[in-house]
């Protein structure tokens, strides 16, 4: 089964009713109350990100304690609601759970729950620090962007080749930088093996931070040489990833007109075959054998 970013795999609703109609609305995205729900959630994810970077500047905390305090606990509680929502209108609410969009939704309301039960000013470093995990409210937005389970699709289909191509530059790092070990030593500041793949990572990653430079000429022309080689290699998991991702794209281009899915007002044919409506124009699509 093809790696999918859609949320909708292996869910169903949890019933006829109430049940249904909220499903459609929170899990679909091509119909209009599932477009405005859709809508206010993102709006609502902007706004308690906002309130986090803000709560982190000191002149702004100081200032407006209060008022983050209640907005935070505002945006913790929605989020609760529809986290709980979710859970409610499918028929597996275990299985949504233990999900990727399960487990980012939970993360993205715990902290705000766990800050009640870290008293005292000695933890308030602990607090700070699982406040920093409601920033996980920022990969709730992907699910709102078709195109990102394209993203996933190709980094998986490119693991591989990627792989290996990380396993030729670590090959490179260690090669390099036992020889600037041996060439340089702990004169210059090659204290190390270790401390020379260090340095291999830095140039070959074209960085330079100076904290390490090669003094004799030797050591130099290596330095050279491996900044060359970092300029050649640098683009070839960008090749590799954007290969891949074209392929998908083909794909879902033929697999939509296979579907029937063009649409008949604006002609976009970019919809994946389960579409029920254009995601440009808003008509419903009409696909082969449908009456």
């Amino acid at each position: 089964m093809r790696q999918s970013g859609d949320e909708l795999e292996g869910l169903e609703p949890a019933g006829n009713g109430w049940r249904a109609r909220w499903f459609d609305i929170i899990f679909r995205h091509d119909a209009g109350p599932s477009r405005n729900f859709d809508l206010i959630l993102v709006g609502a994810i902007f706004a308690s990100v906002f309130v986090v970077f803000a709560d982190s500047t000191q002149a702004i905390h100081v200032r407006f304690t209060k008022l983050l305090y209640i907005l935070e606990w505002g945006f913790t509680l929605l989020f609760t609601a529809e986290y709980a929502l979710r859970l409610m209108v499918v028929r597996r609410p275990l299985a949504y759970a233990t999900s990727l969009w399960g487990i980012i939704d939970l993360l993205s309301i715990l902290p705000t729950y766990f800050s009640l039960f870290v008293p005292g000013s000695q933890s308030l470093l602990v607090v700070r620090v699982l406040r920093l995990l409601r920033l996980f409210r920022i990969l709730k937005l992907t699910r709102y962007v078709q195109e990102s389970g394209h993203l996933g699709e190709a980094l998986w289909r490119s693991r591989r080749k990627i792989l290996i191509f990380l396993s030729v530059v670590l090959t490179l790092v260690v090669i390099f930088g036992a020889a600037m070990y041996v060439i340089e030593g702990p004169a210059h500041g090659f204290t190390s093996i270790p401390t020379g793949m260090y340095w291999a990572v830095v140039t070959v990653a074209t960085v330079g931070f100076g904290d390490l430079t090669p003094v004799t000429p030797l050591g130099r022309i290596v330095t050279s040489l491996l900044i060359l080689i970092g300029y050649g290699i640098i683009a070839v998991p960008t090749g590799i990833y954007t290969a891949e991702l074209a392929a998908v794209f083909r794909e879902d281009r033929h697999a939509a007109i296979n579907a029937g899915t063009v649409c008949g007002r604006c002609r976009l044919d970019m919809h994946p075959p389960e579409a029920n409506f254009c995601h440009r124009c808003g008509e419903r699509l009409e696909k082969e054998g449908s009456l």
